[in-house]
């Protein structure tokens, strides 16, 4: 059994995806993808420990003294005060992450997965394979995110969800928008990679058709899916929040949902009651902020040419010694390029 020392401990931990994406990043990139990170952190978090962190349930309407009052402003008893149906707000905000959670995950693993796949394979084989497969991609990206989301949401569960229901409804409506969206992409690398002398080699060696698609194309054509995550990821929590401020979501007594909370708070915002809808309001926002912060973050330093920043700043600083060192400039910048080729 093998054993990890410090100092290789510290390159572990150095290499993993987000560290290393963070090490790489400097100045106004770098603080953009910490408050991402903050951020998406913060939500996941919160939807895993909300049975934790909520003061009361989703749909609790009532404690030991008694039920709560309706409308209530934010006080000791309701830090964020209650709803016009007497929910706690701080309650129904932190359990709505929990839900916009299981939505993303949904939505984000089936689109993936057959997007990405259904991409390699016609980028790679081509032929009328890939003209059937870009055809029907076409006509279902026409279709509109949220109209799609509708159907789904009354065809799944008679258009008044439960949890399953609701966060099914929005995560096959995406799924199904989004699958044309990583397809055209994933395919687009995949017919620029084919052609590439690694791929001619690994032909010429008699490598398995399976293998060259999903270790050498595959491995290299997804360098943009983390913005794609993102908007995905983003879109899905926009869905399901349409879904329940349209009526079409989510059951209060069956999970928290932020859009049906917007909803019901429609009316108290003309009474000067702001407390029902501008937390539920900035919890969409922070969350789809935090994702997109990440996603663009990661999908800059993903890209070489946009870490040549990085580079040519140290070896702007480098050239600023060397009018003192003298010769040593070209070691410092062949030192500068061996590192770069590390990072």
């Amino acid at each position: 059994m093998t054993t990890l020392t410090p100092s290789r401990t510290r390159t572990f931990l150095r290499g993993l995806p987000v560290i290393r994406q963070l090490r790489q990043s400097v100045g106004l990139q770098r603080g953009m993808l910490i408050v991402g990170l903050v951020l998406v952190g913060v939500f996941i978090l919160t939807a895993i420990f909300a049975p934790l962190i909520a003061p009361y349930g989703f749909a609790q309407l009532r404690d030991v003294h008694g039920y709560f009052g309706a409308q209530d402003p934010p006080g000791p008893k309701h830090l964020l005060g209650t709803t016009v149906g007497g929910y706690d707000v701080l309650s129904r905000v932190i359990w709505g992450a929990q839900t916009a959670l299981l939505a993303i995950i949904i939505a984000v693993v089936l689109s993936i997965f057959l997007g990405v796949t259904l991409g390699v394979v016609s980028g790679y084989i081509g032929g009328w394979l890939d003209r059937v497969l870009v055809v029907i991609a076409d006509a279902v990206y026409a279709f509109p995110t949220l109209l799609l989301a509708i159907v789904a949401a009354i065809v799944i569960s008679g258009g008044s969800s439960n949890l399953f229901g609701g966060v099914f409804a929005s995560g096959i409506s995406i799924t199904a928008v989004f699958i044309p969206q990583y397809f055209r992409v994933i395919r687009a690398e995949a017919v620029r990679i084919k052609s590439e002398a690694f791929v001619e080699s690994a032909k010429v060696v008699g490598t398995p058709v399976i293998r060259i698609m999903f270790r050498h194309v595959f491995r290299n054509a997804t360098r943009s899916l983390p913005l794609i995550f993102t908007l995905n990821a983003s879109e899905s929590i926009f869905t399901l929040a349409a879904l329940g401020f349209l009526g079409f979501g989510i059951e209060p007594s069956s999970a928290a949902e932020w859009g049906y909370d917007l909803n019901k708070s429609i009316s108290d915002v003309t009474s000067g009651i702001w407390w029902t809808s501008i937390f539920p309001g900035t919890a969409i926002v922070l969350v789809v902020l935090g994702i997109t912060l990440v996603g663009e973050s990661l999908n800059d330093l993903s890209d070489p040419r946009l870490r040549t920043r990085r580079r040519a700043a140290g070896v702007t600083a480098l050239a600023a010694v060397s009018v003192q060192g003298g010769g040593a400039l070209d070691d410092e910048i062949a030192n500068a390029d061996e590192l770069e080729g590390r990072a």
